[in-house]
């Protein structure tokens, strides 16, 4: 479990216009097993901060004990912080992470993956950035002072590079796309994801895109990264012409945003 973090740099502040403070959705579909540990981490996390806090659970349509998990953590959430679970008909990452965003009402609103890749304890550096100003707000393994806990495979890394060449130009940029864990202040979501119309693994970069046009700056955190490929079905052999055509079809889609 995280430690509590120094947030004396944190005031509490709230305006009517919102419901909380901080939204942080996470994304799900059958992962009872890692979700009880990924809520308890970030319940734990909040918990330090003077700010009112809702974590969204967005079920994308699991058959598991998913919502059984959501409310036992529901029970032990500190009083600055309370737990909901939503559902998202529509399949895939992009889609859970949208329903999620735009059904946030929070002063800054987030999300994060359920594996927990990224360390819940960036919360506060993400925050510190968004009460300077920033509008979009990420986790970056490639910005100056991240680092690998656990390396990727070669595989993946090989894969990665080649999507980064391919992607960067339609992001402004960012150095890294892919990383599970991207905050926005209230304007920044609601501009950004009404427009977002994929949900499999060219969303990251269709959000980050939408910004560039939009003319909303990027600030990339770096974070301490762990690889956790337990989960995940990715294949660079069966997934790659796949990725290829999501981003064929994201640079068209991008021609129609103003």
């Amino acid at each position: 479990m995280s430690t509590t973090p120094d947030t004396t740099a944190l005031p509490v502040r709230r305006t009517p216009r919102w419901t909380a403070d901080l939204d942080v959705v996470v994304p799900v579909w059958n992962e009872e097993a890692r979700l009880g540990p990924t809520l308890e981490e970030l319940l734990a996390q909040v918990a330090g901060l003077p700010l009112s806090v809702v974590v969204t659970v967005v079920d994308n349509g699991s058959v598991d004990r998913t919502a059984e998990v959501v409310d036992a953590a529901s029970e032990v959430a500190p009083r600055n912080a309370r737990l909901r679970l939503i559902g998202c008909s529509r399949q895939g990452k992009g889609a859970a992470v949208r329903r999620g965003m735009l059904a946030s009402t929070a002063r800054w609103r987030g999300f994060c993956d359920a594996d927990l890749s990224t360390p819940p304890s960036l919360i506060v550096p993400v925050l510190d950035q968004l009460r300077q100003g920033d509008p979009v707000v990420i986790g970056s393994r490639r910005a100056p002072g991240a680092s690998y806990v656990v390396a990727q495979p070669l595989v993946r890394r090989l894969g990665s590079l080649a999507f980064r060449a391919l992607t960067r130009p339609l992001t402004g940029g960012v150095v890294d796309s892919q990383c599970g864990f991207k905050f926005f202040s209230a304007e920044a979501a609601e501009a950004i994801f009404p427009r977002v119309t994929g949900s499999g693994f060219a969303f990251d970069v269709e959000v980050l895109a939408i910004a560039a046009r939009l003319g909303l700056p990027v600030c990339e955190v770096p974070v301490q990264w762990t690889d956790d490929a337990s989960g995940s079905s990715f294949s660079l052999w069966t997934h790659g012409p796949r990725i290829l055509s999501e981003v064929r079809a994201l640079r068209s889609s991008l021609a129609r945003v103003a």
